[in-house]
Parts: C-alpha cells; sequence; structure tokens
C-alpha cells in the first residue's frame, strides 16, 4: 500500500503499461522531455526512449490520425489532448474513424487505443482550459468512457484501458491531480466499467463522477451531521453505464440526485435522470434531480466558483428531494 496523487499513480500505471507491453507507446505535445503539462509522463521518456514516449506535433487530429495509424499496425497508443478543449480539432478523427472502425471491418479491425484528457474546472485557467466534453463521447456508440476520482483508480484503470480491445477515452480530473490516496498496487482492480458505493446510505443517493466525486462525499458529511444518510455512488465509467448498481442504489434509497460539471441541458445527467424514471419510476419518492453546471460557455475563472456545483448547491437539491 502507497500513498500517492492522481497524478503520480497515472504515471505509475503508463509506466506498469509500457513495461508489459513493447507494442504500447504514448504519444502527445511535451508528453516526453517535459513530462506533459501536468507532469503526468515525468520520467517515462528518459526510460522507455523516444520511440515509445513521442513529442508529436502542436495538431490534435495528426496525433489521433497516426494514433489510428500505429493501431492498425498492431501497436497500442496512448495519445494525450493536453486540454480538454484542444480536443475538438481531432473530434472528427475520434467520432468517424476510432469509434467506427471495429464495425466498419466487421470485427476485423480492432482499436485498442486510449486518448487521455485531463477535463473539468477549478483551476483558474482561461478560455478552452475548462471544459468537460464527456457527453459528446458517450453519445457515440464504439467508445468506451471512463473517469477515475482516485489514485487507486487511476493506477488501475488507465492500465484497464490500455488492455481494453476497444478505444478508450481516459477522462482525468485536472484540479484534482494533486489528491492522495492509497494505492494497493498488488489489490486485483474492480472491473473498469463497474460503479463504486464511496458512502452507504439510506435517504438519497448522489451520483456523480470525476472532479465531481469529492464534492458530493463533502456534502454527504455535512447532510450526517444534520441526521440525513446519503449515499455517495462514483460512476467510474460513463460509457457503458453500470445501470444495474445504479438501480440498485436508488431502489434501496429511493432519491436520487446526479451532478456534474458539464452544463445541464442535454448532459450525462440526463440520459441518467431518464433511465431511472423509466425503470425505478414506481419505487422512487421523488423525481430524480439534477446539480450542474449552467448552459454557458465555460466562464473566466473569476466565476468559475459561482458555475462550479458546490456542496451547498447538492445540499439544496438534497432538501428538496426529501421535502417532495
Amino acid at each position: 500500500m502507497s500513498t500517492m496523487t492522481i497524478a503520480k499513480a497515472i504515471n505509475l500505471g503508463l509506466r506498469r503499461a509500457l513495461q508489459a507491453d513493447p507494442k504500447v507507446l504514448i504519444a502527445g505535445e511535451d508528453v516526453g522531455k517535459l513530462g506533459g503539462v501536468f507532469r503526468i509522463t515525468e520520467g517515462l521518456q528518459a526510460e522507455f526512449g523516444t520511440n515509445r514516449v513521442i513529442d508529436s506535433p502542436l495538431a490534435e487530429s495528426g496525433i489521433i490520425g497516426t494514433a489510428v495509424g500505429l493501431t492498425m499496425r498492431g501497436y497500442r497508443v496512448v495519445a494525450e489532448i493536453q486540454f480538454d478543449g484542444f480536443v475538438f480539432p481531432a473530434f472528427d478523427q475520434l467520432v468517424t474513424q476510432v469509434a467506427k472502425l471495429h464495425a466498419r471491418t466487421a470485427g476485423r479491425q480492432p482499436m485498442p487505443m486510449v486518448v487521455r484528457i485531463p477535463y473539468g474546472g477549478g483551476i483558474g485557467a482561461v478560455e478552452h482550459h475548462s471544459e468537460s466534453p464527456e457527453a459528446y463521447f458517450c453519445h457515440t456508440p464504439g467508445l468506451k468512457v471512463v473517469t477515475p476520482s482516485s489514485p487507486h483508480d487511476a493506477h488501475w484503470m488507465i492500465q484497464q484501458a490500455v488492455a481494453s480491445p476497444d478505444p478508450v477515452i481516459f477522462l482525468e480530473p485536472k484540479r484534482r491531480y494533486h489528491v492522495k490516496g492509497e494505492v494497493n498496487v498488488e489489490q486485483r482492480p474492480a472491473p473498469m466499467h463497474q460503479a463504486g458505493i464511496l458512502r452507504q446510505g439510506t435517504d438519497a443517493t448522489l451520483i456523480a463522477w470525476g472532479p465531481m466525486v469529492r464534492t458530493c462525499l463533502d456534502a454527504a458529511a455535512v447532510a450526517a451531521e444534520e441526521g440525513t444518510s446519503v449515499e455517495v455512488i462514483d460512476l467510474r465509467s460513463l460509457a457503458p453505464i453500470d445501470w444495474v448498481s445504479l438501480a440498485a442504489s436508488v431502489r434501496r434509497t429511493r432519491r436520487a440526485i446526479v451532478v456534474h460539471e458539464a452544463p445541464r441541458t442535454l448532459g450525462l445527467g440526463a440520459e441518467i435522470a431518464a433511465r431511472l424514471h423509466e425503470d425505478l419510476f414506481y419505487d422512487m419518492e421523488s423525481p430524480v434531480l439534477r446539480v450542474t453546471g449552467y448552459d454557458i460557455p465555460y466562464p473566466p475563472s473569476r466565476l468559475e466558483d459561482e458555475f462550479l456545483p458546490s456542496a451547498d448547491r447538492i445540499l439544496d437539491a438534497l432538501d428538496r428531494s426529501l421535502a417532495w
């Protein structure tokens, strides 16, 4: 058992993936000599060489296009997009090539590649550096989408993503990079697409992922002081979603609140709410509520605390759910 940050846990997971399979490559802007803008790949080029940890040109479409070609030649590429808002020049490659090639070739051409994307706000950044684009990718059949919220999950899920036979969008909650936690490097990991119950409760279920998991745990702790028992689920996998675990929790607590940073309209929370209403309508005591970002472009850094869901906003939604 070791204590480390999420950033260090991903670095260690990538190192183990490179050691385990000589066909694993890492590519992206500044991932080699610099170690990435967040230093996630620090030291890997020195250890594995410039042919396996590759500094790419400043061209996201080129990074993903090259990764597609290398994957078709038998490599397993981990491509880094430096910031969430920079992924859109590569969006065409991801949704029309990466997501479709396996089906287009009737299963003859798998796409075992990973696209790492630091995402979310809370770091005081400028425009295009604080987006939450998960819904775009979850809407695209053929892509798996996962996001860890703890060092232990980060360490194991990056290795599971690299080993997956399908393309994986690996979303990293950048404002949580320096959160520390225990990592058991020998423990058998949970399945990559299984949700995790981080706190058990009986009165309501909070459903979150990535950067919002910590916020929900904080809200649940405050609620407990006020006599309300809240269950907190870390979704972990956004595509596919572990509907079995979600349904089991909401069937127990009879209330659900979905929390995410992305804007509300057509966000992933809408799909979760719709599915829970369809499947558990007669089990629930109140409608599924959503606590999200607002339907505006991500604001300047001085205003982002007003945009991002807070523990207070979550507790307000909890009060409304309990009073229904």
